[in-house]
């Protein structure tokens, strides 16, 4: 049984050791039920950007991710950490990014914060468009006796690429009861060629604001074409604001264009 436990505490520095790109697959945790427990250190309170979906752009990097986890045992904190992976299981994925060591605390309970930056070392990226979707963390804590607990998966969250969406409606100002044509484009984060790409066959839905009122309404629902440009008539009604919104998808995200302004005479 010693001897798992170094085997296990092994993993965790190679495991801490990995940048966040390092590696097209993370292998470094060892095979392991939901939880593989010795002693009575605890693992609670798992929270992957503060429970929002990320959601990366074309580079390929989140600018900012934080994950906070729980670790608690009688006679204080060894380490604690996890890796963030896209896959089946921890041994099974194509790819993750390995949060850095929450390192050594002598109280019983403790809360790592971990905080991934574009602009550090150490980020949340990704590598190809199929890794899209639902991502799982496999996080561990180690007390100071030689316990543990590592659980796979700790939490689930969600990766999307980024969306961005236009709109402009012409012409302006226009006389009531005339038609307004509305266009833009839907685009969509290309994580493999890092540009924004025309996403294509989507519903998205066109919505009004009429001036001096703070909610938007649906007006009518289109579908961007091929190349993901957008373009519906209406008939001018009153002073607002036209503007087109995609409710988003398992693996884009949802995105509102910034509302254009048609005066009404």
């Amino acid at each position: 049984m010693r001897m798992r436990i170094r085997s296990a505490a092994a993993v965790v520095v190679g495991a801490s050791a990995l940048s966040a790109l390092a590696l097209p697959a993370v292998q470094a945790a060892p095979a392991a039920p939901a939880d593989d427990v010795q002693g009575d250190t605890q693992l609670s309170n798992v929270i992957v950007n503060d429970g929002k979906s990320i959601v990366v752009g074309a580079s390929g990097k989140a600018a900012s991710v934080t994950v906070k986890l729980t670790a608690s045992d009688p006679n204080g904190i060894s380490d604690a950490g996890g890796i963030l992976y896209h896959g089946t299981d921890v041994n099974h994925n194509d790819w993750g990014v390995t949060l850095p060591s929450c390192g050594q605390h002598l109280v019983t309970t403790y809360t790592c914060s971990f905080t991934l930056k574009s602009t550090a070392n150490r980020h949340f990226g990704v590598s190809k468009n199929s890794q899209a979707g639902t991502w799982k963390m496999w996080a561990y804590a180690i007390g100071a006796d030689g316990d543990y607990r590592f659980r796979d998966p700790a939490k689930t969250f969600k990766v999307l690429r980024a969306t961005k969406l236009t709109a402009n409606a012409a012409p302006e100002p226009v006389k009531k009861g005339k038609t307004i044509t509305v266009t833009g484009t839907l685009t969509l984060a290309n994580w493999e060629s890092h540009k924004d790409i025309g996403y294509g066959g989507q519903s998205v839905a066109l919505q009004f604001r009429k001036a001096g009122t703070t909610n938007y309404v649906n007006v009518k629902g289109i579908k961007s074409s091929t190349t993901g440009s957008l373009k519906t008539t209406v008939t001018a009604s009153a002073d607002g604001y036209y503007r087109f919104t995609y409710a988003g998808s398992a693996t884009a995200a949802t995105v509102s264009a910034t509302g254009d302004y048609i005066d009404v005479r």
